[in-house]
């Protein structure tokens, strides 16, 4: 314990600080710190070094920029061969900032191998760099720039570069002896001193302010220093004073003379996460000192040249032998390994030691904690203690004394300790010599396990980085997956191997491991000038979509083509559609298409949308002369102008002729001919007729009265007569022009039968019997009977109007004799229906069809009125009806005629069955109807027998 406390000093009564040694430094720098430009990232980074940049001054001599590991070991060099370097800085990502005295800045990475370039702007460029500093803050990391006309301009995210150029500072004559930035409220500002004030610019003002607290005798400021979480400043004044307070300027800390009034080569602060403590270390030739709240300081000599860089959590020190981290003791180890120590964590540290020994103090050690009901507390200091070491002998103690108290606690979770020895095999793994990572336990917090892989991979070290995903057990998507594909992208960059080998190394370390895209693999070798590796990459890529954009890139356009045909993504096809279309000429791009029978028709289907001049140059290179004819009439139909519409079509005429298609070249013609009446109809009648059908514009004619004209139209057009008296017969019981259809159906025998059906469309059935031919009455002693039905407004069927005469015999049998008409190919059906037998009695019987039918007859009797041979019959109507296929049997009886009317429909036969009808004494009807050949069939009634 005496030992191991004995680099611990003292700063005030409860804070210590102590100086490890990470790493013994075998780099061989022959120069000392102070001749070259040194930058060290934060987060145990790498050092970068340009030697003999200013004392060496012989222009053959180049300087050689080098970057080692936090260990001395050399990563990559090489000679500098741009201009006058002025300062170099780190970026978050591990990237090397080169900025030049003319405003250029460079970036390589961790092995010298230069990536980018950027400019300050041209003010920088034209007035030179005095200084500069690399800072970084939440929007990413940022360059400042002091110019030659002491100007000061930034960007605060090289990545998103904006330029800023901060106001002139009055009455600066010469460079500052010392100015930072600070990053507060999301704003970017920059502080420096002049004499004994300080100034404060921002993006549009420049204001003068005073630290809190001042001793008047204190000087002029000579350096200035912001923490690393950019919350605390101290200001060093040239009579030896350091004043500590906020970054704001508006709370003073502490102040502490020095006694040495030169100004330190730096100074930096040295204060861990919420401690109470707040230190600021400088550095001199030979000496560092720790100043902070106490009246007392820590003093360490230097026996050789130091740089210092500024972290978290402490300081690391570079020299040419070594590199220590100087840093605050913990609260948890000081309370473990404080001399005299009765905290429980030290308790039970000395307990376990003294198990190990097989000592009973080691039970008096533990009764005494227990007593207390302290035990879970000291579990629960040395798991905490045991981050904070750098050796992994006291990590081993801590946590075996951890282990030990464990064993007599019931519920204490286990779940700290697990992963404290995680995290600690893990932070062992990378401080090690040959890695060079000196992350401390807060560090590793702050940084992150996903940050600390991504510098594994950055270093090239990918077996350790898979080691520790699968010792942690991360994610794949996160952990091994990730860095396989890095390590892919790495192994493309090798020249030594052909692509064929390189090719089959990443198939199969790969596989088909999830969440590894190879299209991004196939980027990075075309990126490195391996367009064939990139093509052989590709083909282990399954997904189309990652696959096309990259062949796009790599100008192997035909071969993306054929990638989108196979995916089946007509979308993916367009795309490399239209990238063909702007990469190729006209005539190498449809030959490219004709190869392509998919790609060719979506590329139709595109241009009959976008592009239709394009679609006619397609046709026209296939003679289609058909499509072209189609394309035309639809290009006709989007001019406004009927001239335009007709020059269209008549191009369409002369493609239908040369793809021999006479039924369309004539339909065309006959539109012309229609579009050209219409135009002339529609100008003299003062009437809309253009893009009227023939019909149309026939019936619209009639309806308007112009008989003469739908004539004129009739017979240029060769309308057929059935259906033309149709179009006429149904516009005029539209109009309800009776006169003219009377007139009109006597012109000429109607080729369409009799028009019953429009009379009875048009509500007007008495005059029907006009033109229904005349059938004799039955003169029978027996009551007339009557049956109505109305006609189904719905029916759409032909009517069939035939004569049937009656015999005036009711002595002798009598036949109704009706052959079906020629183009009729259904049988007449009748079905029985059974009637009640009584005269008296309203009669109202129904019948279903056979089961293959879904059709009922309804057969409604009206009553029976006196008899009477001489009184007048009313007109009723009789109905027998079956849904469709329909049949109806309208008797029209109005003395003395008596219409009949049969519509066919396909039914099937069924067995003949006697149909009896008003039993009377004077007259009894038998009603059979068998169904014989269509051609031969018959209707007939017959007398029944008396019952």
């Amino acid at each position: 314990m005496d030992c191991y406390t004995a680099n611990w000093n003292p700063l005030g009564e409860e804070t210590f600080y102590r100086k490890l040694e990470l790493y013994s430094m075998e780099w061989g720098l022959r120069e000392d710190l102070r001749d070259c430009v040194v930058a060290a990232a934060p987060y145990g980074g790498p050092i970068a070094l340009l030697r003999n940049s200013r004392r060496d001054k012989a222009p053959s001599a180049r300087p050689l920029l080098e970057i080692y590991s936090a260990s001395g070991l050399l990563l990559a060099s090489v000679p500098w061969k741009s201009g006058h370097l002025v300062h170099l800085g780190w970026t978050a990502g591990e990237d090397l900032l080169c900025i030049q005295e003319d405003g250029t800045v460079l970036v390589y990475n961790l092995f010298c191998e230069f990536k980018r370039h950027f400019s300050m702007g041209n003010e920088v460029l034209q007035n030179h760099v005095l200084e500069a500093q690399v800072f970084h803050t939440e929007f990413g990391t940022g360059v400042a720039i002091l110019t030659g006309a002491l100007r000061f301009s930034l960007a605060t995210n090289i990545d998103d570069l904006k330029l800023r150029r901060l106001p002139e500072v009055p009455g600066l004559q010469k460079a500052p002896p010392c100015w930072t930035v600070l990053a507060q409220d999301r704003v970017t500002m920059v502080l420096l001193a002049m004499g004994q004030e300080l100034f404060l610019l921002d993006n549009t003002s420049c204001s003068v302010l005073t630290p809190p607290g001042l001793s008047p005798s204190a000087g002029p400021f000579l350096r200035v220093a912001v923490s690393f979480t950019q919350r605390l400043l101290a200001l060093f004044c040239d009579s030896g004073c350091v004043w500590m307070g906020a970054a704001s300027l508006k709370e003073k800390f502490c102040e502490f003379n020095t006694g040495i009034r030169s100004p330190p080569k730096q100074m930096v602060w040295c204060t861990r996460p919420r401690s109470r403590q707040r230190a600021v270390v400088l550095a001199w030739e030979r000496q560092l000192m720790v100043v902070g709240n106490s009246s007392e300081c820590i003093r360490f000599v230097l026996d050789e040249d130091s740089y210092l860089v500024p972290e978290l959590d402490g300081v690391r020190i570079l020299s040419r032998s070594t590199h220590e981290f100087l840093h605050e003791i913990p609260e948890a180890s000081q309370e473990i390994f404080r001399i005299a120590s009765m905290a429980p964590g030290a308790l039970l540290l000395e307990a376990q030691k003294e198990y190990e020994k097989e000592s009973q103090k080691a039970d008096e050690y533990l009764r005494e904690i227990r007593e207390q009901q302290l035990l879970p507390e000291a579990v629960g200091q040395c798991i905490e203690a045991a981050g904070y070491e750098h050796e992994p002998d006291t990590q081993k103690s801590l946590l075996r004394a951890a282990s030990f108290g464990k064993c007599f606690l019931d519920k204490f979770p286990p779940e700290g300790f697990v992963r404290m020895c995680q995290d600690l095999r893990v932070l062992n793994a990378i401080r090690d010599y040959q890695i060079g990572i000196p992350l401390t336990f807060t560090q590793y917090k702050q940084l992150t396990i996903e940050v600390l892989l991504d510098r594994l991979v950055l270093r090239r070290l990918y077996p350790l980085a898979i080691r520790i995903c699968e010792f942690l057990r991360l994610p794949e998507m996160q952990g091994v997956s990730r860095i396989l594909a890095h390590w892919a992208c790495y192994k493309v960059q090798q020249k030594d191997k052909s692509d064929e080998e390189v090719a089959q190394a990443i198939n199969q370390k790969l596989g088909d491991t999830a969440g590894i895209s190879y299209s991004d693999i196939a980027t990075r070798a075309y990126d490195c000038g391996r367009a064939e590796l990139a093509i052989k990459l590709l083909e282990y890529e399954p997904r189309s979509g990652e696959q096309v954009p990259l062949l796009l890139k790599m100008k192997r356009s035909k071969l993306a083509l054929g990638k989108a045909i196979e995916s089946g993504d007509t979308d993916l096809v367009y795309t490399v559609v239209l990238h063909l279309k702007n990469e190729l000429n006209r005539g190498s791009f449809f030959m490219t298409l004709q190869n392509q029978p998919v790609a060719l028709s979506l590329y139709r289907q595109f241009c009959r949308h976008q592009e239709r001049e394009t679609l006619k140059d397609l046709y026209n290179q296939d003679d289609n002369h058909q499509e072209l004819g189609n394309l035309h009439v639809l290009g006709g139909y989007g001019q406004k102008r009927i001239e335009g519409r007709v020059a269209a079509l008549q191009n369409a005429l002369d493609e239908f002729y040369k793809a021999k298609n006479d039924f369309a070249a004539k339909a065309t013609e006959e539109q012309i001919k229609l579009l050209r009446l219409q135009r002339h109809l529609q100008e003299e009648l003062d009437k809309p007729y253009l893009d009227l059908s023939l019909h149309d514009t026939v019936a619209t004619l009639i309806l308007d009265g112009h008989h003469k004209r739908a004539e004129q139209l009739y017979r240029d057009f060769r309308i057929p007569d059935k259906r033309y008296w149709w179009l006429k017969i149904n516009a005029l019981a539209t109009r309800g022009d009776w006169e003219e259809m009377e007139k009109f159906s006597k012109s000429k025998k109607s080729p369409i039968g009799y028009l019953v059906r429009a009379w009875l469309v048009s509500v007007t059935p008495s005059l029907s019997s006009q033109h229904l031919p005349p059938l004799p009455a039955l003169p029978s002693s027996s009551s007339p009977f009557q049956f109505s039905h109305p006609l189904p407004p719905h029916s759409s069927s032909t009517i069939l109007f035939l004569p049937i005469p009656i015999l005036p015999s009711s002595s002798s049998p009598f036949q109704f004799h009706h052959p079906l008409p020629p183009h009729s190919s259904s049988p007449i059906l009748f079905l029985p229906i059974p009637v009640l037998p009584s005269s008296s009695c309203l009669l109202q019987p129904s019948h279903r069809l056979p089961p293959h039918s879904h059709s009922t007859i309804l057969f409604l009797p009206s009553p029976v009125p006196p008899s009477s041979s001489s009184s007048p019959c009313p007109s009723h109507p009789f109905l027998l009806l079956s849904k469709p296929p329909t049949l109806f049997l309208l008797l029209q009886r109005s003395h003395p005629f008596l219409p009949i009317i049969f519509l066919p429909i396909p039914v099937l036969p069924s067995p003949s069955t006697p149909l009896h009808l008003f039993p009377s004494s004077s007259s009894l009807l038998h009603l059979s109807h068998s169904l014989p050949p269509l051609s031969s069939s018959t209707i007939s009634f017959s007398p029944a027998p008396s019952p």
